[in-house]
């Protein structure tokens, strides 16, 4: 996912690869005395996922530029790649061989804990002390058992971002703040025949999403940290989730088709439905703006009508209502990557690059000082939100790990499609846990 929290409160973040250039030497875990950095040619592969043409992506092309102009010695030679092939195909099937990028997207929790144990990913605890001093409890999504073997650049809560012009329209008064109100909101988008919500279930991990809100509100956070670090699915939370979903869907607050639409970055996606004013709603993460932008037809309209408001709490829950999902990305370093590798990692999040990067609108930066470029109000809204949310459960199918992760998802998008229900995915989070 283009996608994935962060300063002022404790988040409970829960724990949750190399091509050497010719004339390049590999570099071990160990971190390099300072003369022997910089000194032969070396050419860095790297992985990102802004594949669109847009902000996010010219940026990343301006960062590798400047840091080759800092460090002549250094070539970066990038790669851009959706994020679903990048996540479930590319990435891991490169992973596999002699040769995978020397840095890459790397999402932390259980799937980086999974490359860890299979040895792909370079220790950098002892360099990037500093950094990850600076960027403070986020790091350890990135970190697995004490050691840190990657760092993220971007970081918030997931919400609902809406069209301020079509609840205005619709007479809602102010953003939902239970279920009960944005059930309430759907029939009055409906009434004046106004899509309430785009979903793009044909990409699967959007529809999921929605479970897993349902099962931050049924869950306490304790139950879901022990199916986090244990893979233990038992408490009935879980199969409440899935009623929670059912009845949710029973009310058809999405667009027809949703099951085959795509999630992001074409017109006809979701995400085209809401940036382009043919629906009302979209549950998305922090990056969504800058992906919604890549896709707007007029780019003006949106930024006037585009809101955020976070996920709607369900009265009398067991889970935390001030709970919030959420992660981000982040970049990692192929075991065998040269020492310049983490150099240019923890160039990435330095505070002069993160406040860049935050100037782009794409997403939320985690190095402290970096926030002074978060200028539109609806990554402010997440900002606040994401700093004032008791505890940020990490996306469930990156803390649970690929093999559960990936099951899981399957099923509660059987559960959209009407041929799965609530107790086939617990069912199926179960079976993935015990291979």
């Amino acid at each position: 996912m283009a996608m994935k929290g962060r300063a002022g409160t404790v988040l409970a973040l829960l724990t949750t690869s190399a091509l050497l250039a010719a004339g390049c030497s590999g570099g071990g875990d160990e971190a390099p005395a300072e003369e022997e950095l910089y000194k032969n040619p070396v050419t860095l592969t790297w992985w990102h996922n802004a594949s669109q043409d847009g902000p996010g992506k010219t940026y990343w092309e301006k960062v590798a530029k400047d840091f080759s102009t800092l460090h002549p010695t250094v070539t970066v030679q990038i790669e851009a790649i959706e994020t679903n092939q990048l996540q479930r195909t590319r990435l891991p099937a490169a992973l596999l061989t002699t040769d995978p990028p020397d840095i890459f997207q790397a999402w932390g929790g259980g799937e980086m804990r999974e490359q860890v144990e299979a040895d792909y990913l370079k220790d950098i605890t002892d360099q990037v002390k500093t950094e990850v001093g600076n960027i403070g409890s986020a790091a350890e999504i990135w970190a697995v058992e004490g050691k840190q073997y990657g760092l993220p650049y971007r970081m918030g809560i997931e919400g609902i971002w809406y069209n301020k012009d079509m609840f205005a329209r619709a007479g809602i008064a102010a953003p939902p703040t239970t279920f009960e109100e944005l059930n309430a909101a759907v029939a009055k988008l409906k009434a004046i025949n106004v899509v309430p919500i785009a979903l793009g279930a044909g990409d699967k991990w959007p529809a999921a999403h929605w479970w897993y809100n349902f099962a931050l509100r049924a869950c306490s956070v304790d139950t879901l940290k022990k199916a986090s670090t244990e893979a233990v699915f038992d408490d009935p939370c879980f199969v409440k989730a899935g009623t929670d979903l059912k009845t949710f869907i029973d009310t058809t607050p999405f667009q027809p088709n949703f099951i085959a639409t795509p999630g992001q970055n074409d017109p006809t996606s979701a995400n085209g439905l809401l940036a382009n004013g043919k629906a009302a709603m979209e549950l998305m993460g922090d990056w969504n703006k800058g992906t919604l932008e890549t896709v707007a037809a007029d780019k003006a309209a949106l930024a006037k009508f585009l809101g955020w408001f976070p996920v709607p709490a369900i009265t009398n829950s067991a889970g935390d209502p001030k709970a919030a999902l959420g992660g981000g990305d982040g970049f990692a370093c192929a075991k065998n990557a040269p020492a310049e590798c983490v150099e240019f990692l923890k160039y990435i999040v330095s505070p002069e690059v993160q406040k860049g990067y935050a100037e782009t609108g794409t997403g939320l930066p985690v190095a402290k000082g970096a926030e002074t470029g978060v200028a539109d109000p609806a990554l402010k809204s997440i900002l606040e939100a994401t700093s004032g949310a008791t505890y940020v459960q990490l996306w469930l199918d990156t803390a649970f790990g690929s093999t559960v992760g990936n099951a899981m998802n399957d099923a509660i998008v059987a559960i959209f499609a009407g041929t799965g229900n609530p107790q086939q995915v617990v069912d199926a989070m179960k079976a993935a846990a015990r291979k």
